[in-house]
């Protein structure tokens, strides 16, 4: 794994806490999210980077010479952030963040028709720690952030906040020919013997919550697979692998979209925003123009759309 900027932040949060508590809430993301990422840092560089001690955490010698270096990379990084972002916003674009779904494409269409006067840069990242950290280190200004049912991930308390969608099935991607594959709906446990792509966003608990429904499913899930986002299409289309996926996702390229029995796992989206960097009245006309992308892409789906029907109380508005 290469150490990314997230990274470095975690390990400075921590140093400078002395708690994992704590750096996780500065961070904004839950502990046990903290704990995994430091547990992935800490393989990659080869060594423990904190101890526990009897004042709390304390860094080990590699902890110290990594937290030294990595404050140095985030402040050159952050001086180069500020330079860039303070000045006219009616001169710059606006950085949308958003979730990675199949409705990425019409709603920056949208978004563009609603706000014709606005250039917008767009980032898809399927981590919800990683979009919630853009906004509160000022590279985003606005993102669709979608967070497990479950599982939380605390926001900057200086951002707005709108909910999108409060609830809506996390679905599964499996072959086309998979003998599963002709159920309109398939249970989780029939699922025991599959090996599984690890979930987009594992550090925001979305494997944590795979794990748990598994578990109340009666087995342990094989993660076998470490793949990008919408990376894993050939292995899931020759059988090799099976995937949750976000409901409207298509099912191209030998790959079936089906409902898990009782929807035993779920998400939701969020709107969030930097008042500093963007009105309400244009987070509103970003949140209008994303609502109606969905919709399409949510009615086109033939494994989402009789839920999505059968839900109305869950559509944005």
């Amino acid at each position: 794994m290469d150490l990314e900027i997230r990274h470095l932040r975690a390990i400075c949060a921590i140093a400078d806490a002395g708690s994992l508590s704590k750096a996780a809430v500065h961070l904004g993301i839950t502990q046990p999210a903290l704990t995994t990422l430091l547990q992935r840092i800490e393989r990659s560089v080869g060594g423990p980077l904190f101890v526990r001690g009897r004042t709390g955490i304390q860094p080990t010698a590699l902890g110290e010479q990594a937290a030294a270096r990595a404050r140095l990379v985030l402040s050159e990084l952050d001086g180069f952030i500020g330079s860039i972002t303070h000045g006219d916003r009616k001169n710059r674009e606006i950085l949308l963040g958003s979730a990675h779904m199949e409705c990425v494409g019409s709603m920056l269409t949208y978004v563009r028709q609603a706000l014709p006067d606005t250039e917008f840069a767009l980032q898809v990242e399927p981590s919800a720690v990683v979009l919630a950290q853009a906004l509160a280190h000022r590279r985003l200004d606005i993102a669709l952030i979608g967070f497990m049912e479950d599982q939380g991930v605390p926001l900057a308390s200086d951002l707005a906040q709108r909910t999108f969608i409060p609830r809506l099935p996390v679905l599964l991607a499996i072959s086309a020919q998979h003998p599963l594959a002709v159920r309109d709906d398939i249970e989780l446990a029939d699922l025991r013997d599959e090996f599984w792509i690890c979930p987009p966003g594992a550090d925001d608990g979305s494997l944590t919550s795979l794990r748990t429904a598994c578990h109340d499913a009666g087995f342990e899930p094989k993660i076998r697979y470490q793949v990008p986002s919408g990376g894993g299409r050939p292995l899931i289309s020759s059988g090799q692998a099976v995937q949750l996926v976000e409901p409207s996702s298509n099912p191209l390229g030998g790959i079936a979209i089906r409902r898990l029995t009782g929807d035993p796992l779920g998400m939701r989206l969020v709107f969030a925003w930097r008042r500093q960097s963007i009105t309400d009245a244009r987070a509103g006309a970003i949140y209008g123009a994303a609502a109606k992308a969905y919709a399409e892409a949510a009615t086109a789906s033939p494994a989402y759309a009789p839920w999505w029907y059968a839900h109305p109380e869950v559509h944005p508005c």
